[in-house]
């Protein structure tokens, strides 16, 4: 049974970081393209990052280029997203999910599933 459990979240002020992590089971990464995700308050969600089963990122959403990274360990089938520079309007929930379909590469959320329960991240002075 496939499972993701994403962890990491948290208070921070503009400006600083965060690594966000989400352990894998039921499947190895090496094996399946894996993405992370996000929705703010009243909003919809949206695509951060995507990864392919190669480990190379494929996606990074505008707004996040230069200041996310996505990455992965296969010895602990966890991927990451490391945040820096953090900005209030990154303030979300964010979630990693893997894809249904096998045309994934623009990262949107309606091609993925299996989604964690999420991890909170809150930017405020």
């Amino acid at each position: 049974q496939v499972q993701l459990v994403e962890s990491g979240g948290g208070l921070v002020q503009p400006g600083g970081s965060l690594r966000l992590s989400c352990a894998a089971s039921g499947f190895t990464l090496d094996y399946s393209a894996i993405g992370w995700f996000r929705q703010a308050p009243g909003k919809g969600r949206e695509g951060v990052s995507c990864m392919n089963n190669s480990g190379i990122p494929t996606y990074y959403a505008d707004s996040v280029k230069g200041r996310f990274t996505i990455s992965r360990d296969i010895a602990k089938n966890t991927v990451y997203l490391r945040m820096n520079s953090l900005k209030p309007e990154d303030t979300a929930v964010y979630y990693c999910a893997i894809p249904t379909v096998s045309s994934w590469y623009s990262c949107t959320p309606a091609d993925f599933g299996s989604w964690g329960q999420g991890t909170q991240v809150t930017v405020s002075p």
